[in-house]
């Protein structure tokens, strides 16, 4: 169904980090759907390139890697360059799982590099920008790991917590300007992530895919992996002009599994 006037995002220009496959790809398919002007970010210059040849006309990429702060204030100004950026997702991310006593401190900082201060870096150079022109859109993509706790993942529970609070902190901040800041919390979503972490269940415990499936998402009601295009419909809705009254929300997308 073609997006409502009211709801078109015709003309804004939207930057998606991580944007090269999963979630991320599929954000920026649906921003570039509803009119937006797509800039993809992430470190694979080649899988970039080929999702924003299919964003269209307005399709862009810039190659940069979240975790290094300068390089990516660097890309942020180049795409800003060419037209300033009116809508931000928080997309990239990584997982990595440990018994919290094998949770070494590399491991630890690598998580919150990726999952929550590549966020505030990218987040501060975008801000200067969206309250120069009185407008803006930021989403972060946390998890439903930001919204409880799950076994073996202290880093990145931790991590995408720490996003929450970024989100509901800065929203805080932001309500009297035109400026909406918002987090979706995917459940375990069908992407090359969740992929390896079934891969990993299998290698440790010799379970089949299909059971390392069912373990994963015993605690969804609807029993089945979120599909990244059912994220990137709930990011959409939140930068719609539509939504100005929605900031500081953490929307969980996740089969019914949290309360």
């Amino acid at each position: 169904m073609t997006p409502s006037r009211a709801a078109s995002l015709d003309g804004q220009h939207a930057l998606v980090t991580g944007g090269s496959r999963g979630i991320g790809a599929a954000v920026a398919m649906r921003l570039a759907e509803e009119g937006a002007l797509v800039t993809v970010l992430g470190r694979d210059q080649v899988a970039l390139a080929e999702v924003a040849a299919r964003l269209g006309p307005g399709g862009a990429f810039a190659v940069a890697d979240v975790t290094q702060p300068e390089a990516l204030r660097q890309a942020i100004a180049a795409i800003e360059g060419r037209k300033p950026i009116d809508i931000l997702v928080n997309n990239a991310g990584a997982a990595r799982t440990a018994p919290f006593q094998r949770t070494e401190a590399a491991l630890w900082a690598q998580m919150f590099a990726v999952n929550l201060d590549a966020a505030y870096h990218g987040i501060q150079a975008v801000l200067p920008g969206m309250l120069k022109a009185g407008r803006g859109r930021i989403v972060n993509i946390a998890s439903t790991a930001g919204l409880t706790g799950y076994a073996y993942c202290a880093a990145y529970c931790a991590a995408k917590h720490g996003l929450v609070g970024l989100t509901r902190a800065l929203a805080k901040e932001l309500a009297r300007t035109s400026i909406t800041v918002n987090a979706v919390c995917p459940g375990f979503t069908d992407t090359a992530l969740v992929e390896g972490a079934l891969g990993n269940i299998e290698a440790a415990t010799g379970r089949s895919r299909e059971a390392a499936l069912e373990a994963l998402v015993v605690n969804n009601p609807q029993r089945r992996l979120v599909k990244p295009e059912e994220v990137a419909s709930a990011v959409a809705w939140l930068c719609r002009p539509d939504s100005a009254a929605v900031t500081g929300r953490s929307l969980a997308i996740d089969g019914g599994e949290l309360p």
